[in-house]
């Protein structure tokens, strides 16, 4: 029975150390780089502006924020701007996917990675900057 218990132990350890948390009305989870975090999705979705931080605090330790994740900000039709810090060197696949009201976004000179339809359906969207730190720029990325 021990060994059972033990090896239920073992299994959930990991899903409850990539759980999401919140802080200040955003959404991570800790990466597997050291002392990292990344955005994820909001169950509520988000909504207005949002200015994501460099570094976040949890459980006592401190972590950069060096991604926002795949599906972030999915359909986060209310979403008007997002204020990326220079820490985050991804922008993940579908992160901003159908943010209809998204009128302009800045992708920090750390960005190196912009994913799948990352900004698809962002109809509003009239203004990016990207900068020369951008070496990788996936399909569908600003489609639509």
């Amino acid at each position: 029975m021990k060994k059972q218990l033990l090896f239920l132990a073992m299994l959930l350890i990991p899903m409850v150390a990539n759980a999401a948390f919140e802080i200040d009305g955003i959404y991570y989870k800790l990466t597997s780089g050291p002392n990292e975090a990344e955005v994820t999705s909001n169950p509520q979705g988000y909504t207005s502006s949002v200015v994501i931080p460099a570094t976040i605090t949890y459980d006592g330790a401190k972590y950069s924020v060096t991604s926002i994740g795949n599906y972030a900000f999915y359909n986060c039709t209310s979403l008007s701007s997002v204020t990326i810090p220079n820490s985050v060197n991804t922008i993940g696949e579908w992160a901003f996917c159908y943010c209809s009201s998204l009128t302009s976004v800045t992708i920090p000179y750390s960005v190196t990675t912009i994913g799948l339809a990352a900004f698809e359906g962002c109809s509003s969207l009239t203004s990016v900057t990207i900068p020369n730190s951008v070496t990788y720029i996936d399909d569908w990325a600003f489609y639509n």
